[in-house]
């Protein structure tokens, strides 16, 4: 510690007390402390190389952890929209489905109908008439449609099934 000039054991920042060379120290109130002489250098801050503040940094902080805490409940939430849309789609289907299976009831209530469906899916006809069987499916494709040549079957993967192959006649030729 320095000693005043009277001798004496000073505090630093006390009335009493002087820096080097009779200087007032810089931890004295600004009152107490000499203006700078003309022409000497003012002080400056050095620029900050990040272009943040402190405060800005703090705020990025808060609201990057805001943003991660609000992340996964909002993903919940639009997870269950999507489930809950997902459901009323399928009660649709449900009752569309209901719906058409309540018509069809109602058509068996008709006795027309039931005869109807009697003569066309047993061929039953009535007393004169004459029975007509398809020999084609109305309600499904015809061979030209399908393609005219049926596909080969696979070839055996069996050594007995190889043997049989063998073992067979060529089919005769179509000419």
């Amino acid at each position: 510690m320095r000693r005043s000039r009277d001798g004496g054991r000073g505090t630093r920042g006390t009335g009493g007390t002087r820096a080097r060379d009779g200087e007032r120290s810089a931890s004295r109130p600004a009152a107490a402390r000499r203006a700078a002489a003309a022409g000497a250098a003012k002080r400056t801050t050095a620029p900050n190389p990040n272009g943040l503040t402190g405060r800005a940094t703090v705020l990025l902080v808060i609201l990057a952890a805001l943003a991660l805490g609000y992340a996964y409940p909002v993903r919940v939430y639009l997870t269950q929209l999507a489930e809950i849309e997902a459901l009323r789609q399928s009660q649709l289907a449900q009752q569309e489905r209901i719906a058409g299976l309540e018509r069809q009831a109602e058509k068996w209530k008709d006795d027309e109908y039931i005869k109807a469906q009697v003569r066309r899916r047993f061929y039953w006809v009535y007393p004169g008439q004459t029975p007509l069987v398809p020999i084609w499916d109305p309600e499904k494709q015809t061979d030209k449609e399908l393609g005219a040549e049926p596909a080969a079957p696979p070839p055996p993967d069996s050594w007995y099934g190889k043997l049989w192959t063998r073992l067979e006649p060529e089919p005769e030729s179509k000419n």
